[in-house]
């Protein structure tokens, strides 16, 4: 007797056993996005605690991941602490966007966002809103708690910038 070969995969078609390459791919797959949802659930409750930490008001609070995208819905106690809620879940590393879905129980003026590039400083974004640098302290009040220090912003990151009446 010598060498004999066989069609690897065929034994699982003949005798209902083992599995074919497209069934172990998909069971492989499956496998692959349940861990997936539950990383992206697990994250989702991270974020909901961190939100819950930082004393930000919201009865109902729900974030979903799917994928990068963020939904989040709730009721907010009002403008500010919705524009926050959205920062931090956006600022959040794997997050590209978020679907705010948040109602405000005290409504107010909307903040206007500002994406931080190289060389920006509390500073320097107050003179661009506000036409005066010593404003820096707004924009810090409008981003607490999640800024604990006026010189510690990255880029990238987003910022409320607060209507100035």
């Amino acid at each position: 007797m010598g060498l004999f070969t066989f069609i690897k995969n065929a034994g699982a078609k003949v005798f209902g056993i083992g599995k074919t390459t497209e069934e172990e791919a998909a069971e492989a797959k499956a496998k692959a996005d349940a861990a997936e949802l539950r990383a992206e659930e697990a994250a989702a409750r991270n974020l909901e605690e961190t939100i819950n930490d930082l004393q930000l008001q919201v009865e109902n609070l729900n974030v979903f991941i799917d994928d990068d995208m963020a939904r989040v819905s709730g009721m907010a106690y009002d403008q500010a602490t919705k524009e926050k809620v959205v920062l931090v879940i956006g600022n959040t590393a794997g997050i590209a966007s978020v679907d705010d879905q948040m109602t405000v129980e005290h409504v107010e003026p909307e903040a206007q966002f500002h994406t931080v590039v190289s060389g920006d400083t509390l500073g320097k974004i107050a003179k661009h809103y506000y036409g005066n640098a010593m404003k820096y302290p707004v924009i810090f009040e409008a981003n607490k708690p999640m800024l604990t220090d006026p010189d510690k912003i990255y880029p990238g990151q987003v910022l409320r910038i607060p209507h100035m009446d």
